[in-house]
């Protein structure tokens, strides 16, 4: 375009003159290469200037290491658990794996990682914890790399360097973008399927990618197509060839994902599972996840919403009433996944992630029409969002993972009980993650929980029964001292009600773990290692 505008203005100079003018030829950016930062140019990667991608990606990096802390157990027993169990053949795989409500299309991301590391002799029980957050955190940092780019191809730079800002500085994004979390790989390919959905305005276009990206979501987790809904919706009402849409976009992208998934699970269960009708039979229509607790219809709205967008929560607001009209169809997507998602009973912060990329462009388009206030407006949300992300990241419900190490140091070779070592978790069942961070066949175990899967009255699971009466189920069902384990993991709170046990027996605390500042429930501030002496 550039250069088509010179020639046009060269033209009019010679007809307005007898004069022939001679262009001599010379090197020049502007035209022997695209400006920096359009598509083709050497300086380009992923579409963007590579110094922009760079640094996205080593602020992901750092993000990755920078998150030490648990959140909740799906990071481990639905992801790397599995994914150990597949490779190395040893594990636990939880009751949602007997009964088919989960699929292998997921951990087989990271089973293949295991593999390679295995093959090339590198399987240490740190890189099996590290490369599969470092594979996560890098794939996040493309997501927010393309959401940058929608944003500059529908907007401009400026309203997509501030939608960018927001997505960076987000706190509850800086907490689970590097998480092994199917969440966080359904927020991932949400951007990526955004970005080629056809918004008004967006030069990336492409039906065929956009639906596949969304039918792989589905497959990963099957509640992703709930933001999708009014998106696929408006854009099947708003296409001129519905039927080719149709026929040749969503169904064969349906059914080849569909096929795929069903080999996966065919090779791994052993049999045909259809694990997607499983997981929304026992989640949407039995609504058996309230077993793991319920809460009232509004909390999505009173707490929800509020806690993940935190310090964005006015600019949020704030930015609806000035978004351009075209993205309603966002608002109207968030709005419409917080509605559903409040009709189950189970409720968990997490559940909504996916739409929190979709809230960061109303957040960024009111950054960009602050005049007088946009300085301490930056500055608030740098600094408030900074310190919940290192807050949460380093310090609240750390003592999951820290106790991990300690239970490394049995599997070493020059640990003296290695043989006859043996590990008793008695916290809230996956408190903890377990093979995945051990990495030896360990003999262990932990307080189980499964559902109520037939209907049973009354019906209490092992960890219910052993926190109406911890001492006398201890004493039931260690009446041998054959039986004890060598080593006793607990929640600081649980001490005083064992502790006849724990002297009878000749345990003796040998660590003390910080665990977190806000103590709730069945929980404790620390966590407690007893050795069998």
């Amino acid at each position: 375009m550039e250069r088509a505008r010179g020639s046009l203005f060269f033209r009019r100079r010679r007809s307005s003159s007898p004069e022939t003018v001679k262009l001599r030829k010379r090197k020049s950016v502007l035209y022997s290469s695209p400006p920096e930062g359009r598509a083709g140019s050497r300086f380009d990667l992923l579409g963007e200037n590579i110094y922009l991608v760079l640094f996205t990606i080593s602020l992901r990096i750092l993000n990755c290491f920078l998150v030490q802390t648990s959140f909740v157990p799906d990071e481990y027993w639905q992801s790397l658990e599995v994914a150990h169990h597949m490779v190395f053949n040893y594990g636990y795989l939880t009751w949602e794996w007997v009964e088919g409500l989960r699929g292998y299309s997921y951990p087989l991301i990271f089973a293949s990682i295991y593999k390679i590391l295995y093959l090339f002799a590198k399987d240490s029980v740190q890189l099996l914890i590290w490369v599969p957050r470092l594979a996560q955190a890098l794939l996040s940092a493309v997501a927010d790399v393309k959401l940058y780019s929608l944003m500059r191809q529908l907007e401009n730079q400026e309203v997509a360097k501030w939608v960018f800002f927001c997505q960076l500085c987000s706190w509850f994004t800086w907490y689970c973008c590097t998480r092994t979390l199917t969440n966080t790989m359904e927020t991932v390919l949400t951007i990526f399927a955004l970005f080629y959905y056809p918004l008004e305005g967006s030069k990336s276009v492409n039906s065929f990618m956009y639906s596949s990206l969304v039918a792989l979501a589905f497959i990963i987790r099957p509640t992703a197509v709930i933001p999708w809904v009014p998106l696929l919706f408006i854009h099947f009402w708003q296409e001129q060839k519905k039927l080719d849409l149709v026929l040749q976009h969503f169904i064969p992208v349906g059914l080849v994902t569909l096929g795929f998934s069903l080999i996966i699970d065919r090779i791994f269960f052993g049999q045909w599972t259809f694990v997607q009708l499983n997981f929304l039979k026992f989640n949407v229509l039995k609504n058996l996840g309230k077993f793991y607790g319920s809460h009232p219809w509004h909390w999505y709205v009173c707490q929800g919403v509020p806690v993940i967008l935190g310090p964005h929560l006015p600019f949020f607001i704030h930015g609806c009433f000035l978004t351009p009209r075209r993205y309603r169809i966002l608002l109207v997507a968030v709005v419409w996944t917080v509605l559903v998602y409040s009709l189950l009973s189970h409720k968990e912060f997490r559940f909504i992630y996916p739409i929190l990329p979709f809230c960061m462009v109303f957040c960024g388009h009111s950054l960009n029409h602050l005049k007088t206030w946009k300085k301490p407006a930056l500055s608030f949300l740098f600094l408030s969002n900074v310190v919940l992300a290192l807050y949460t990241g380093l310090i609240h419900q750390r003592g999951s993972l820290d106790v991990m190490t300690h239970i490394q140091e049995l599997c070493d070779n020059n640990s003296p009980n290695r043989s006859s070592a043996s590990v008793f978790v008695m916290m809230p069942c996956h408190s903890t993650p377990y093979y995945s961070h051990v990495h030896c066949p360990l003999p262990m175990r932990f307080l189980q929980c499964p559902p109520d899967l037939i209907g049973k009255e009354n019906y209490l699971d092992e960890a219910d029964k052993f926190y109406l009466n911890p001492l006398s189920w201890l004493n039931e069902e260690f009446s041998s001292s054959i039986l004890l384990p060598t080593h006793l993991i607990i929640f600081s709170v649980l001490e005083e009600e064992i502790k006849t046990f724990l002297i009878t027996n000749s345990y003796k605390r040998t660590a003390v773990i910080f665990h977190t500042h806000l103590p709730e429930g069945r929980t404790g501030s620390h966590i407690y290692i007893y050795e069998r002496k």
